[in-house]
């Protein structure tokens, strides 16, 4: 591993250790240092804290608030319920890939600017279908409307 990177793990141990942390804590701080929860530094904390890997890849793979990969700097969020799927929101999901000219089985840009996540249902049918983006809920959302909407997240990129 990278100086940085041990500087980072070291930064989370002493305040895992200062604070009597717990697993979950402790990859709270992984993840805040690197923005998602490198294998790597998994295999680090492992060893340092003589917590076996399969309880922190347990938890990761359990609660949807930690990550294993880089994630972009732009998040969207799409709706695949019932109810935003009779409404399109199959067609805004298909659109979204289309113009990022990413992948189906892709989440994430090469540029690394936006991810895409789906989630089985945002809770907000009476506006299916519904399209999250950094944490904005859009309703009503169409193929078309989401294109400018992607094309404003390109604009603002530094």
């Amino acid at each position: 591993m990278e100086a940085e990177s041990i500087a980072k793990l070291e930064s989370v141990y002493s305040r895992y250790i200062e604070q009597e942390g717990n697993a979950i804590s402790i990859l709270q701080g992984i993840q805040d240092a690197f923005g998602y929860i490198p294998e790597k530094a998994v295999g680090w904390f492992s060893a340092k804290s003589g917590i076996p890997e399969s309880k922190f890849f347990g938890i990761v793979t359990f609660y949807a608030q930690f990550y294993l990969k880089p994630r972009g700097k732009n998040v969207v969020t799409t709706c695949c319920g019932t109810v935003c799927h009779v409404k399109g929101g199959h067609r805004v999901q298909f659109q979204i890939h289309e113009e990022l000219g990413l992948p189906l089985d892709e989440d994430t840009t090469r540029d690394g600017l936006i991810t895409i996540e789906r989630v089985a249902c945002l809770g907000a049918c009476s506006l299916a279908p519904v399209v999250v983006i950094n944490d904005k809920v859009q309703g009503r959302m169409t193929p078309d409307k989401m294109v400018r909407q992607l094309r404003k997240l390109r604009e603002k990129k530094p």
